[in-house]
This record gives structure tokens, C-alpha cells and sequence, in this order.
């Protein structure tokens, strides 16, 4: 295994230079050096234990460690098993060399030599077959190390090994084996499948196969269950991460165990109960097993199962007495300070920082309400107005309210400080209470609050302080724009829609409304706004039409037709559906399912409850800046049934009015008589208005006769008779509506093909043009490469050519050159044999002189050269 090739680069860059000189380096290198080559055992064991204790300390360490020092421990491992002292230093020098040091602190930039270290080891699948054959070893301390380095390469580099102990045959079998050791080993290998099991499908099923529910049930019981430490939370967190994602293993789970197991761990045992934090720890995560044994676990962005414990509360409760009498009367906490739960999850609604908490517990009580009259009946019973100083003691106080005043002093306390966002959230609570009862709206209704200073002012009743809020979140979003308020998405809808509740189906509470005129006046500035959400717009519609098909009032300026005109006259009736048309294309309401009654949880229906669906973002405009958790719990399924069913109707009543508008006037005959002492001039002006005014009626119901005429003109409907027109209702009229609205928009759809098909055809053309030429071009350029071609064939022959002859005039030349150097060297050589005979001849001349015989000596000098010269030619 190369472990350290790719290493040296990084620990060079870490020192400034592949070769440190440091003291550490040097200090490991040595230790590594005993270790590897040492002869005495002792002494590799003291160079192990050494080599443990600076690696643990000093960063240098760990770095120069991971440089040079896995294959000398690696090999320690895989070789000498026998030497069990050295195993464990081994081991455990590993866990400190990938455990960061807490107390070295340095550059946020710099180096982590633990994670480097990780990095390297986890490279080798070798390296982890190793460690994985290790926890068949008998040593309690080599296993124990082995499960700490195995936890510790997780932690770092969780992917990589979930991989590696994929491959490698009974590896996953080896760490089950883990949970039935000892308590310190079991433990640990706890954490280790924890860490294990997370977002990794294929080891969540080999783990379930291997028995790991039973497994996890067995340690949980033998530790107590809800009272049990931080071992039961350990096992809960791997059940959950077993089930989390994983459809087969909740299957699996529901149809052999069941929940009996889960309902034992819930179960409270003694008078009084005493929540530790460990307790409620491990009771939160049982709660969250359910949870995900019921809805399925889908995939959600982090953070939203933190509340899934309010989740399955309103699961359990829903459409289920005893479990509702259970909650309605559970109280919290010890004497003297005990509470009903019900009010303490209305405190979290309140009181809360986190959105999703929140919406989470606000399920509860929409949960809790829910076909449970009596208890939206005990609920609406404590809604009591606390006194004026009671509104404003500190929020700690309210421990000591109703759940009812509590509610109350949330919303009063909105007003004061400019925040909406408490008076939403109580007016959510609020809309759950008074849904489908009209006792409890009747309750309600008679409910005042004081106004901030009672001596500027009277009590008034609940339903318009409400409007008031609507006013004042409208006013702040003019202020502060509409990107930048949270009133735009979801407070003014969620004031709507406990209006919208409110006003369904009582008609004392339409008369509450409609006291104050400037209610009216306001709902149709609201519907015409063209910067409100299509939300507020289509809810403040509804609202309106509430006003109309509720309205049981005779009083003019109040009444049912009153309330159409004021509609006709400032928005229109067309612009008014249309906001209904908009409602039910935006996105909450087209992709809303049709509400479903809950079902009891049995096996056979609990993998399929609840599902929720991913949101297209490019599916509906605008939907980036409407889309919120709030908004999307405010319309739910029921909710957007109950405003398609009232929508029908407002359609056919507002239509119904306006076809048959009442008699303003009612001609008094004495009118037409002139008055005692009245002058004919006087008399002839009143007789003049009174003509103008019913030349005005007259006019105006001319105007409406026409347009009824125009629309049964366009729905063919002329043939028919008043009393048939009637007798069928405003139903015909309004599917009649429909179908008109999906011939415009066919044809609006047609239209757009048709324009589309048109710039298609002329694109098309463009680009077939466009080819034509570029066709023409290339015929051009290849014509143009081929004249290219031949220039170039023609100008390398002549280049061949001109070659050939300079060859040929360079030979000569150089022939030319040489013979005038071989005959300037014969001449030298002349020269030099001249020399050299001058020279024998003085010789010889002297040599007689001395009397000597020359011609003997020439002969010896002849004899000798010529056998050296024969010899030469040999060579």
C-alpha cells in the first residue's frame, strides 16, 4: 500500500519544504525507526507508547506521523498479532493521529492534520479490512480501539467508508456482532452504526437483516426505556436512521414488531412524572419513530424533523376521542407550577423564534378541533378578556392564564409593539376553535376587548379588532414595500381566513361586520389592489361574497343588495370573479388535493398517509415570493374546499341579486300634488327631480337588462322563460360562466399557436436560406483550397528542383576545395622530405667524420623500417 507518495507533497507544502529539519519530524522518524527495526520487544513497546503520546499533543506530530508513519503501524497490525501490547499502541496511536487536538489553536486557513490523516487511511480499502478483521481479536482493548478508529474515519469521511465496508464481505455482520459485547464495546459500536447508517440505503437493509430491530428493542429494554441515559437516546437515533428514507425497513418494522415495543417505551409509569432532559430526549425520539412509521418519512429539508413530534401528536389525536380526552386533559409539571398541555403548546405558538415550530404545534390544535366540537366548545369557554394591566405584565406571566386569556393578551399585545407576527399566530389558533361551530362563533362574537387607553375610547368587539389588524398589516406593507414585509405573504391571509371562517354560515356575525362601513369600503380597496398577493385579493373577494349569501339584514346600506352594488360600482362584476379565477390558478390552490378524512392508522394504510409532494419551482409565476411555511399551512386541503363550495355560491347569489334588483322607490302619490303655499316655481323644480331620479333608476336598471341580455345572448339561453331561468338556479349560470371562460381561453391558447406556429414556419425559413448560402460558401472554399493544393504541389516541385541543383554545385565545389588542399599538403610534405633529406645528409656527412660506416647504418635503419611498415599494413 502506498500510503505515503501522495502524502509528502502536502506535508512539504505544510512546512514550506518536502525535507523539515523540525524537532517532531525528527522525533518520529526515530520512534518509527525503533518500531520497525528494533530488535528487543520491550523496546518497540516503549517506542509505541512514545510514539502514542506526542502524536496525541502536538500537531507537527500528527503531521509528520501521517508523512511516514501508517505503513510501519499497518504492518504492525497485519504481521504481529501475537504481540498484543503492540497491537494496542498501535491502535490507539492511530485514533490520536485522526483525532483533532482541541487545545492548538492557529489559522482558521491552516492545515488539520486529523483530517488529512483520515483522508489518507480511508484511501485503502486494504486498510479498512484490516481494522474490520481486528474486532475478531479476544483482546477487550483491541476491539475497543479498533470500534474508536473505525467511529473516528466516519466522522471525517463517512461516504468513503460506507463504500469500503460495502465491499468487504462480512463486514457489516462484524460490527453487529459489536452490540452483544461488553457494555463499554457495545456502546461504542452504537455510535459506530449511528454514524454508519446515515443516508446509506443499502447498509440500512443489511443492518435490518442482520436483526438490528431486535437488537435495538433488547438494549433499550435493559436500559430502562424512557429512563434510560444517553445509551437509549443512541439506539432510538439509529432506529430512525434505519427507518428515515427507507420504505422497505418501515414495512418491514410495522409488519413483524409493530408498535407495541414504541407504545411500552411512551408509557409513564407512577403518579407523578418527573421529565429529566434525558427523558424527554429519548421520549422526543420515540415520538419520532412513530412519526416516521406513519408518514412515511419523505425526504425534507433539514431542520423540519426537529417538530415532528408535534407532527405525530396531531396525528394521534385526530378523529380519535380517547386520545383528545387524554391531551385536553394532560397537564404538566410538578405542584405547585402544573399547566395543561394545551397551554403550554399555545405558549410555543406565541412565544417561539422558529417559524416551523410553530406551524408544527399550531397542527396540534388544528388536529385537536377537528370534528371535536366539545372541545372547540371548552376552548371558546376561557376566552375572557384579562384587565388592561394584566394585558401588559410580562410574557412570563401568562403561566398563570386560561388558555383563553392567553390567547387574547397575544392578540392585544400585537398592537402595542407594531408586531403582527403574535396576533397571526393566535389568529390561526382562533380560526381552528371557531371552524364548522356556529356556538362557539356565537361565543366569540360577544367577546370585547378594551382598547389601549379606556379613557379614549369604548370596548369593541373582537371581530373588528381583527379588521383592524387587516388594516394595519396593509398599512405597513405600504410603508415598507412589498418585498420586504412579512404581511404580504401570510398575515394578512391568515386574518382573512379567520374572517373567512367567521362569517361562513352566521349571519349575526355578517351583521357585525357590516356596523362599520368603512369594513365594506376596505375589502374593495383590498380586492382592487394590483400589489397584494393573489391570496389577499381572492380571500378578501370571498369575504365579500360572504357579506352577500349570509346577509339576512333589511337595513338600507346594509343589505344583500346594498353590499352588490357597491361591488358593481367600484371593482365590477367581471373584475370581481376574475379574482376568483386567480385564486384557483395560483399554486396552493391548483395543486391542492382534495380534502380527505383522516383514516385510522392500520397497518395496511400507514405506508401511504400523508404524502407530500415536491414543488416545481417553475411549475406557477410568482411562486418564489408566495411560497412560506405559514401560507402553506393556512391553505390547507380543507380549508381550499371549503372556498371552492362558498365560491359557487357567491357566483350564483351575486348574479341572482343583480338580475333581479329590488324597488329603491316608492311613489307617493301626494308627491305629485302641489303643497300648500308651495309656488308654481318650486313646484315645477321638485317635480323636475323627481323625474331626473327616475330617468337615473330607470337608466340604470336599462343598463343591467342589457347586460343580462348580452350574457344569455352569448349563452344561448334566450329561448327560455323567466320562470325556467329561476327554477334552475344560478348553478346553470354559473357552469354556463365556466364554459364561456374555457372558450376564451381556448381560443386565446389557439391564438398564441397559431403565432407560434407562424414565427416557427418563419424561423424555419430563415434557416433553410441561412443553409443555402452557407452551402454556396463551403463550395466556394473547397473550390478555393483546391486551386491551394495545386499551388502548393507546384511550388514544392520547384522547390525539389532548386534543391537538386545547388546539391550538384556544392559537390563540385567542395571536389574543388579538396584538390586544392591535397596538393597544398603534397606541397608541405615536399617541403618537410626536403628538410628531412638535408638532414640526412649532414648526419651522414658527420657520422664519416666520426668514422663511421653509413651505409651499413642505412641499412639497418631500412631493414627496420620496412618490417615496421609491413607490419603497419598488416594492421
Amino acid at each position: 500500500m502506498d500510503l505515503v507518495s501522495g502524502y509528502k507533497g502536502m506535508v512539504g507544502l505544510v512546512f514550506g519544504n518536502e525535507s523539515s529539519n523540525s524537532s517532531e519530524d525528527s522525533y518520529v522518524e526515530r520512534l518509527l525507526d525503533r518500531i520497525s527495526n528494533g530488535v528487543l520487544a520491550e523496546d518497540r513497546r516503549s517506542a509505541i507508547a512514545e510514539l502514542q503520546s506526542v502524536v496525541a499533543e502536538s500537531r507537527a506530530a500528527q503531521l509528520a506521523f501521517g508523512a511516514m508513519g501508517f505503513p510501519v503501524l499497518l504492518s504492525v497490525l497485519k504481521d504481529e498479532r501475537d504481540d498484543v501490547e503492540l497491537v494496542r499502541g498501535a491502535l490507539e496511536t492511530l485514533v490520536s493521529a485522526l483525532t483533532p487536538i482541541a487545545h492548538a489553536k492557529g489559522p482558521k486557513n491552516e492545515v488539520q492534520p486529523a483530517l488529512m490523516n483520515t483522508d489518507l487511511l480511508s484511501r485503502e480499502a486494504e486498510s479498512i479490512s484490516l481494522l474490520l478483521s481486528m474486532l475478531s481479536e479476544e483482546d477487550f482493548y483491541v476491539r475497543y480501539y479498533t470500534l474508536q478508529l473505525l467511529t473516528a474515519l466516519l466522522t471525517n469521511s463517512r461516504n468513503r467508508l460506507q463504500e469500503a465496508i460495502l465491499t468487504i464481505p462480512r463486514g457489516i455482520t462484524r460490527l453487529m456482532d459489536m452490540l452483544m459485547d461488553r457494555e463499554v464495546i457495545r456502546n461504542e459500536a452504537l455510535l459506530l452504526l449511528t454514524y454508519l447508517a446515515r443516508e446509506a440505503e443499502e447498509i440500512q437493509k443489511i443492518l435490518v437483516f442482520e436483526g438490528a430491530f431486535e437488537k435495538i428493542f433488547s438494549i433499550i429494554k435493559e436500559e430502562g426505556g424512557s429512563d434510560g441515559g444517553v445509551v437509549v437516546q443512541d439506539c432510538l437515533e439509529l432506529l430512525n436512521n434505519l427507518l428515515r428514507n427507507n420504505t422497505s425497513n418501515q414495512v418491514l418494522l410495522r409488519e413483524t414488531i409493530g408498535f407495541e415495543p414504541l407504545i411500552s417505551i411512551l408509557k409513564l409509569r407512577g403518579s407523578t412524572y418527573s421529565f429529566t432532559q434525558q427523558k424527554t430526549i429519548n421520549l422526543l425520539g420515540v415520538l419520532e419513530t412513530v412519526s416516521l412509521l406513519m408518514m412515511g418519512g419523505p425526504v425534507t429539508e433539514a431542520g423540519k424533523d426537529v417538530n415532528r413530534a408535534f407532527r405525530c401528536i396531531g396525528d394521534l389525536i385526530v378523529g380519535h376521542p380517547k386520545n383528545l380526552d387524554a391531551l385536553a386533559s394532560k397537564v404538566l409539571g410538578e405542584e405547585p407550577q402544573v399547566e395543561p398541555a394545551l397551554n403550554s403548546i399555545l405558549r410555543i405558538i406565541l412565544r417561539t423564534s422558529s417559524m416551523q415550530e410553530s406551524t408544527a404545534a399550531d397542527y396540534v390544535f388544528k388536529s385537536f378541533c377537528e370534528l371535536n366540537s366539545d372541545g372547540q366548545k371548552m376552548l371558546a369557554s376561557t376566552l375572557i378578556p384579562q384587565p388592561q394591566s394584566m394585558t401588559h405584565a410580562p410574557p412570563e406571566e401568562d403561566v398563570k392564564m386560561s388558555f383563553g386569556s392567553m390567547l387574547l393578551r397575544g392578540l392585544a399585545l400585537s398592537e402595542n409593539d407594531g408586531d403582527l407576527e403574535t396576533c397571526c399566530r393566535a389568529a390561526s389558533v382562533l380560526s381552528h376553535v371557531l371552524k364548522d361551530n356556529t356556538e362557539c362563533k356565537e361565543r366569540v362574537l360577544r367577546v370585547e376587548l378594551e382598547a389601549p387607553m379606556p379613557s379614549l375610547g369604548t370596548p369593541e368587539p373582537l371581530l373588528h379588532r381583527m379588521v383592524k389588524y387587516l388594516v394595519l398589516a396593509s398599512s405597513m406593507r405600504g410603508k415598507e414595500g412589498k418585498s420586504s414585509t412579512s404581511g404580504n405573504l401570510y398575515i394578512q391571509p391568515t386574518i382573512l381566513k379567520l374572517l373567512v371562517i367567521w362569517l361562513c354560515d352566521y349571519p349575526s356575525a355578517v351583521h357585525c361586520f357590516l356596523d362599520s362601513r368603512p369594513h365594506i369600503t376596505y375589502l374593495l380597496e383590498l380586492v382592487s389592489d394590483s400589489i397584494t398577493t393573489v391570496y389577499i385579493r381572492g380571500l378578501a373577494s370571498i369575504l365579500l361574497g360572504l357579506c352577500v349569501i349570509y346577509n339576512k339584514s333589511i337595513d338600507s346600506g346594509k343589505d344583500a343588495s346594498s353590499v352588490v352594488d357597491a361591488i358593481s360600482q367600484k371593482v365590477g362584476l367581471t373584475s370581481y370573479f376574475l379574482k376568483f379565477d386567480e385564486l384557483q390558478k395560483s399554486f396552493y390552490f391548483s395543486s391542492a388535493k382534495t380534502a380527505q378524512p383522516h383514516k385510522p392508522l392500520t397497518r395496511s394504510t400507514a405506508a401511504s398517509m400523508a404524502e407530500i409532494e415536491d414543488i416545481d419551482e417553475n411549475e406557477t409565476t410568482g411562486q418564489k415570493t408566495e411560497d412560506h411555511p405559514m401560507l402553506a399551512a393556512i391553505l390547507d386541503s380543507q380549508f381550499i374546499s371549503t372556498v371552492r363550495k362558498l365560491e359557487a355560491d357567491i357566483r350564483e347569489s351575486i348574479v341572482d341579486i343583480y338580475s333581479n334588483p329590488k324597488s329603491k322607490v316608492t311613489v307617493v302619490p301626494t308627491e305629485l300634488e302641489q303643497r300648500t303655499g308651495e309656488n308654481d316655481g318650486d313646484y315645477i323644480k321638485r317635480l323636475k327631480s323627481f323625474v331626473e331620479k327616475q330617468c337615473s333608476e330607470i337608466q340604470e336598471l336599462l343598463n343591467r337588462n342589457a347586460t343580462l341580455a348580452e350574457d344569455l345572448a352569448k349563452t344561448g339561453g334566450s329561448g327560455s322563460s323567466r320562470a325556467e331561468s329561476r327554477s334552475s338556479g344560478g348553478s346553470e349560470r354559473v357552469q354556463v360562466e365556466v364554459l364561456r371562460r374555457d372558450v376564451q381561453e381556448a381560443a386565446l391558447r389557439l391564438e398564441m399557436v397559431t403565432k407560434e406556429k407562424a414565427k416557427i414556419e418563419s424561423e424555419a425559413s430563415m434557416y433553410q436560406n441561412l443553409a443555402a448560402k452557407t452551402e454556396s460558401d463551403l463550395k466556394s472554399l473547397s473550390d478555393a483550397y483546391y486551386s491551394l493544393e495545386q499551388a502548393n504541389f507546384n511550388l514544392e516541385k520547384e522547390i525539389q528542383a532548386l534543391k537538386t541543383g545547388d546539391m550538384e554545385g556544392i559537390v563540385a565545389k567542395a571536389k574543388e576545395e579538396a584538390q586544392k588542399e591535397h596538393e597544398a599538403e603534397e606541397s608541405d610534405l615536399f617541403v618537410c622530405l626536403g628538410q628531412e633529406q638535408s638532414k640526412v645528409e649532414k648526419l651522414s656527412a658527420r657520422l664519416l667524420e666520426l668514422g663511421e660506416d653509413v651505409e651499413k647504418l642505412l641499412e639497418g635503419i631500412v631493414d627496420g623500417n620496412d618490417t615496421d611498415l609491413l607490419e603497419d599494413d598488416e594492421e
